[in-house]
C-alpha cells in the first residue's frame, strides 16, 4: 500500500511540474501552451481522486487501520 501511494505522489508531483513547464513556455503558441497546461492539470485531479478512491477501498478491505484521535470520548 505505502508503495502505490509513493507512486500516486509521484505521478501529482509530475503532473504538477508538467503543468509549470507549459505554464513557463514562451508565449509562441498560446493554444497549445494553455491545452497542454489544462491536460496535465486534468492529470493531477485525476491522480488525486484515485488516490482518495485507492486509499477509501483499502480501508474498507481492511489493509490499513486508522490510528490517532479516539471517536467517541
Amino acid at each position: 500500500m505505502g508503495i502505490l501511494v509513493s507512486l500516486a505522489f509521484i505521478a501529482i508531483l509530475g503532473s504538477l511540474g508538467a503543468a509549470l513547464y507549459f505554464m513557463m513556455r514562451g508565449q509562441r503558441n498560446e493554444q497549445s501552451r494553455s491545452g497542454g497546461m489544462a491536460r496535465a492539470l486534468a492529470f493531477r485531479v485525476g491522480f488525486s481522486i484515485l488516490l482518495f478512491v485507492c486509499i477509501l477501498v483499502a480501508w474498507k478491505l481492511g489493509y490499513i487501520q486508522p490510528t490517532g484521535i479516539e471517536a467517541g470520548r
